[in-house]
């Protein structure tokens, strides 16, 4: 927004669109209140967004009294940071309900999927010691295609290359399918049953999907469950 001065209005909406609603600002805000608080980490869940401009908006947001940033690179929400988390969960449920991704459109991304699926993993529903998670999405481009999430206690690591360990399970389906089974478009168990998400491996983790595979929050918070 190159020379981009305000609105010129009092309306708090106004004030509050002055910061929020630059181009990224919104998703990057959505990282914060998912958690991430390292720029590497915040970037992965906006890889299409340059560097410099989430140093640009992360600095933007520190004037504003929005995030604090340690001497170790740390980011951190204030109290203002932290009253825009319903803010972003408004948005993303009226997203949810009123718009939707074209099935055939560039929107589905198996990175910015797995991201955030990292982060829902109930790791108290698999079983003790290290699980594997191996993940072929066949609608993907060969280097986006396999990706593996490596859990060991209450640690859910995501790897792009082969972790080197037995895989516990493999789930072969496609972004296209199972991204709207994320966001709580569409329900998981129905898609087992047509072979649109294929299990392999050990029974006990593929029968406990539904436990250990959560929603993303934003499906959780509308009340959408996976046989929905």
């Amino acid at each position: 927004m190159a020379g981009f001065s305000g609105y010129g209005q009092f309306c708090p909406v106004a004030k509050a669109s002055e910061i929020l609603a630059k181009r990224w600002t919104p998703l990057v805000v959505r990282e914060l209140t998912s958690g991430s608080t390292g720029f590497n980490e915040i970037h992965r869940g906006v890889p299409l967004m340059s560097r410099p401009l989430l140093a640009q908006r992360l600095r933007e947001l520190a004037e504003e009294g929005v995030v604090t940033r340690s001497a170790a690179g740390v980011y951190e929400l204030t109290d203002a940071g932290h009253a825009l988390e319903p803010v972003i969960r408004a948005m993303g449920l009226w997203g949810q309900r009123w718009v939707e991704s074209e099935a055939n459109g560039p929107d589905w991304d198996a990175g910015v999927l797995m991201w955030d699926m990292r982060r829902r993993i109930d790791t108290d529903a698999l079983p003790s010691g290290r699980t594997v998670l191996q993940f072929d999405f066949q609608d993907a481009p060969d280097e986006m295609r396999w990706w593996w999430l490596l859990i060991e206690g209450q640690n859910v690591d995501l790897c792009v290359s082969d972790p080197g360990h037995e895989v516990d399970l493999y789930l072969i389906t496609q972004v296209r399918i199972l991204g709207p089974i994320w966001i709580g478009q569409r329900a998981l168990a129905p898609a087992i049953e047509r072979g649109d998400v294929r299990l392999h491996g050990r029974v006990d983790v593929s029968r406990s999907i539904h436990q250990w595979m959560m929603l993303s929050a934003l499906a959780e918070a509308s009340g959408v469950t996976h046989d929905q």
